[in-house]
């Protein structure tokens, strides 16, 4: 059985900086992609920011410059910076990670953390 754990979200002011975390529990053999999406009310969910296994990474359009994905692969966990943080940004973010866990491969997702932007 895999979980991922989100933490880290919370309430900040505009301008400013929050660093989610996301680590990977249970037999796992090796994490591929990883991702962050998150869902604002009302909005469908859609992605933030993702990271291969190789390190390559991929922003969306809105958080470019402002949000840094990074992963690592000793802690099975997987990170985003946040900075410069919008009202806009407010949503529940999750993170999404490709896992091999011995017996088979397969996509898991965190129960989400609330992160909101507001003064």
């Amino acid at each position: 059985q895999v979980q991922l754990v989100e933490s880290g979200g919370g309430l900040v002011q505009p301008g400013g900086s929050l660093r989610l975390s996301c680590a990977a529990s249970g037999r796992i053999f090796s994490m591929y992609d990883l991702g962050w999406y998150r869902r604002a009310p009302g909005k469908q969910r859609e992605l933030v920011a993702e990271i291969t296994s190789g390190g390559t990474t991929n922003y969306a359009e809105l958080v470019k410059g402002r949000f840094t994905i990074s992963r690592d692969n000793a802690k099975n966990t997987v990170y985003l910076q946040m900075d410069s943080l919008k009202p806009e940004d407010t949503a529940v973010y999750y993170c999404n990670a490709d896992i091999y866990y011995g017996l088979g491969r397969g996509k898991y997702w965190g129960q989400g953390t609330q992160v909101t932007v507001s003064s």
